[in-house]
């Protein structure tokens, strides 16, 4: 019996899946090895007052787990910050939503976000969504959601495919067009686990990223499209591939970095004081923008049910960034 839509809108729950080398530990042992919210004492105190569920059934504190077991937890309800709450719809049937997302809105809770997110707030309105692909909590664009399972299988059965275009303002003249093939790799050194820098097939490091089954294959046209006064290019990245950060980290892997980009841009550093709320006057003027410059332009597939051909466009916002 798994927990209502209704209620997964209500209440944030927190869970975990107990591994077989932790069959037959005690609840609380299990809580506080997974969750560093409480000790052990502390999580008995939440189990007593209702806050953990053991497969979506009340636990008891003198209770074991057993392996595959979904342990869940109830936080309480926190201030969330500031996001941007207002969506468009620009396509809505039976079985699809395509909504334009702005720039500053988590797609899915994560941290602080819970109610300020896409999921929470379509999901308000139109009911359980599954979304198809994902953006960053800062890429604005278009987006694709099902509305039905039946709908979420067809998308995921690789005969649907979604050919996606973004729009990326980057610091630099990039002029041309580059055909960006090879992979994604773990960018050594870094102080960030999931930062990526891309490297062209062809090269020995590609040849190296080839054995490694942590890198990811990456394939994307870049176009430049116009001149931003004084030192930036407005460029169109078309996707072969869809990896996350793919865009971000071949642009700065190209010295072609994303403006506002607090990952893949100026200093890393930037990325790691947004936790704390460190980031200073001085660090905003570094990145030139509040908010990384991605938008997801173009969407396009074939209808699984209907066979129509689906298109959607979305224009750069272009008056956010002063151009």
């Amino acid at each position: 019996m798994g927990r209502s839509f209704a209620d997964k809108l209500a209440r944030r729950q927190l869970y975990s899946h107990v591994p077989e080398s932790e069959d037959g530990v005690p609840l609380p042992d299990h809580l506080a090895a997974h969750f560093s919210r409480f000790d052990r004492a502390g999580w008995i105190r939440a189990i007593e007052a209702g806050l953990v569920t053991v497969n979506d059934r009340p636990a008891r504190a003198d209770m074991t787990v057993k392996r595959h077991d979904r342990v869940g937890y109830y936080p309480p309800e926190t201030p969330e910050p500031d996001a941007e709450l207002h969506y468009d719809v620009v396509f809505e049937d039976a079985d699809f939503l395509v909504i334009d997302k702005p720039g500053n809105l988590c797609m899915h809770p994560t941290g602080p976000f819970f109610r300020h997110t896409l999921w929470h707030l379509a999901g308000s309105r139109y009911g359980e969504l599954r979304f198809v692909h994902r953006l960053d909590r800062e890429t604005s664009g278009l987006v694709v959601a099902a509305r039905t399972r039946r709908a979420a299988a067809a998308m995921d059965n690789g005969n649907t495919p979604v050919h996606k275009e973004y729009l990326a303002l980057v610091t630099g003249d990039f002029r041309g067009r580059v055909h960006a093939e090879g992979f994604l790799v773990h960018e050594r050194g870094s102080a960030v686990r999931k930062k990526k820098r891309f490297v062209f097939a062809g090269t020995p490091e590609a040849d190296a990223a080839r054995l490694d089954p942590a890198s990811e294959t990456a394939v994307t046209d870049l176009i430049g499209e116009s001149h931003v006064p004084p030192d930036m290019t407005l460029v169109r990245a078309v996707l072969g591939t869809g990896r996350q950060h793919q865009v971000r980290a071949t642009l700065r892997s190209l010295g072609f970095p994303l403006a506002g980009d607090k990952l893949y841009g100026p200093d890393e550093r930037l990325f790691l004081k947004i936790a704390s709320g460190e980031l200073s006057a001085d660090d905003l003027a570094k990145l030139r923008f509040r908010r990384q410059a991605l938008h997801a332009a173009v969407l396009e597939f074939r209808h699984p049910f209907t066979g129509e051909l689906l298109r959607f466009e979305s224009p750069f916002p272009h008056a956010e960034f002063g151009f």
